[in-house]
């Protein structure tokens, strides 16, 4: 069963191409970093930083959730689903017509797309990845 994860930290350095996301458990205590791209971490930041700076023109996630939007879906949340070889692995859940469609993409991406949604997605991690990245 997924766990509800939220956004508790984001790293950014300008020394480094890898920037550093860290989730924590909704209703509990576990963590876990994610190393992510500049890009990635930019638009994180810009929306859930001080301000909550909107861009004056569409970014790549704020078009996105236009497309989608636009088509008749509905983003209902992320699920990182699976850690493999040290990569982790992420679902973007829509609904369209009843139908729950399930998109493969990277947790960076997943998750700078739920924070660009108004009101945030949920995120959800697998029981099976939180202990994989415990170890």
């Amino acid at each position: 069963m997924p766990v509800q994860m939220q956004l508790a930290r984001i790293i950014i350095s300008e020394i480094s191409d890898n920037q550093m996301i860290y989730l924590q458990e909704v209703e509990g205590e576990r963590q876990f970093p994610i190393l992510i791209g500049i890009f990635e971490a930019t638009s994180i930041d810009r929306r859930v930083g001080e301000g909550n700076k909107k861009p004056s023109r569409p970014l790549t996630h704020d078009l996105v959730v236009s497309i989608a939007e636009h088509l008749g879906a509905e983003f209902d949340s992320v699920v990182i689903s699976e850690l493999r070889e040290s990569t982790y692995f992420a679902k973007l859940r829509l609904k369209k017509d009843g139908e729950l469609i399930e998109i493969d993409a990277r947790p960076s991406d997943a998750i700078a797309i739920a924070v660009t949604c108004s009101p945030r997605l949920p995120i959800y991690v697998a029981e099976e990845v939180l202990d994989e990245a415990a170890r």
